[in-house]
């Protein structure tokens, strides 16, 4: 933009806390608990009292995003228990509402035993499930009558408890969020032990067994991990959007104060370009764009409605840019006390240059001109 201002901007470590606290809680709007007083304390200039209200909320905002990943792991072992059909009890998802870091750490801290038993127990289940599909009807080659094999002097075959009990310690490794295909790829290996006839075939079986597992266990990790980058993104993106609606609600709430009107577009209630145009009453052919980039810059223009036509209309110009500027400065000192730093990295200043007039506003012109000459020569 021409004629106006570029400032970067920046969030006070407050700020961003506090947003990232109040997304974590549910809120819809508002700053949390000790990110609050940690900003007032800035505003005030108290010094210790921020740094502690601070410390305090990088603290409580760790503990709500340690019971953000329980309370994942909690919805997928339920998950996963409602699709294996295992009576394995799992604790309730905290709702960490009205509690203290404290009270959090706590909670996690009694919680992941909890889940680390119930992930046992589900294996547990999944492979005994597989034993009982399996051998549920002794197949020939698998007998309890270790005579048989002796008297014909052929190595006996293996017994079916024994390589069921294998079998389950094997199958235990298998974790229990595994997809479906991937557990039928271990169960359709396991169901060969169904026709083994010697310990030996029995062992080479149980070996593609726990090479299957190995390699649903690493899909599934790698399933875990891309989760939790998606969930990563997610949470960086709607941290952004706060910030970024953080800053246009402030400037917003600043002009408003100082007697602006402020217009936002369509675009500036979504993910868009952030535009905003500034106006007064005592200034009918004046206004300011102003355009947000996320939480980082902030860049303001004065055009005109009309092209001007005389000197008295740059007098004019120029009268309306110094009001501008000095009602920007006030605006940067009421954003600072909400946390919000701007350092201006480019200024024109008033009178420099003509003021531009937006395209849309030399095209109305130019058709109001049209009309009223079309007026005249009809007169």
């Amino acid at each position: 933009m021409s004629s106006g201002i570029d400032a970067d901007i920046a969030l006070d470590a407050a700020v961003v806390l506090s947003l990232g606290m109040t997304r974590l809680l549910g809120g819809g709007a508002g700053l949390a608990g000790r990110g609050a007083e940690a900003l007032a304390a800035l505003a005030a200039g108290r010094a210790e009292a921020r740094a502690a209200a601070l410390a305090e909320a990088e603290t409580h905002e760790r503990a709500l995003r340690e019971v953000v990943e329980r309370n994942a792991r909690i919805a997928a072992l339920t998950e996963t228990r409602a699709k294996i059909g295992a009576d394995v009890p799992l604790p309730g998802r905290l709702d960490p509402g009205e509690r203290s870091p404290e009270e959090l750490t706590a909670w996690c801290a009694a919680t992941d035993p909890v889940l680390d038993e119930a992930e046992r127990h589900l294996s547990e289940h999944l492979a005994a499930q597989v034993g009982t599909q399996i051998f549920e009807v002794p197949a020939e080659g698998l007998t309890a009558d270790v005579q048989t094999g002796s008297r014909s002097g052929a190595p006996p075959p293996p017994r079916t408890g024994d390589v069921r009990d294998h079998l389950e310690r094997i199958m235990t490794r298998l974790l229990p969020d595994a997809e479906d295909a991937e557990r039928r790829a271990v169960v359709e290996a396991a169901g060969l032990l169904a026709g083994v006839a010697t310990p030996e075939e029995a062992e080479g079986v149980l070996q593609e067994v726990r090479l299957r597992i190995q390699d649903a266990n690493r899909r599934t990790r790698e399933r875990r991990d891309e989760q939790r980058r998606r969930a990563a993104e997610r949470d960086a993106a709607e941290q952004a959007e706060a910030e970024r609606r953080y800053v246009l609600d402030s400037i917003t709430a600043a002009f408003e104060d100082m007697g602006y009107e402020v217009q936002a577009g369509f675009e500036t209630l979504t993910a868009g370009d952030g535009t905003v145009t500034l106006t007064k009453g005592a200034w009918p052919d004046h206004s300011v764009r102003m355009r947000v980039d996320g939480a980082a810059h902030v860049r303001a223009s004065m055009v005109r409605g009309r092209p001007a036509e005389s000197e008295d209309d740059r007098r004019v110009d120029v009268e309306r840019e110094r009001e501008w500027c000095t009602a920007f400065e006030a605006a940067r000192e009421r954003l600072a006390e909400a946390g919000i730093r701007s350092d201006v990295a480019w200024r024109l200043e008033p009178g420099v240059r003509e003021l531009p007039v937006p395209a849309e506003s030399r095209q109305t012109g130019s058709r109001a001109g049209q009309r009223e000459r079309s007026r005249e020569r009809h007169k």
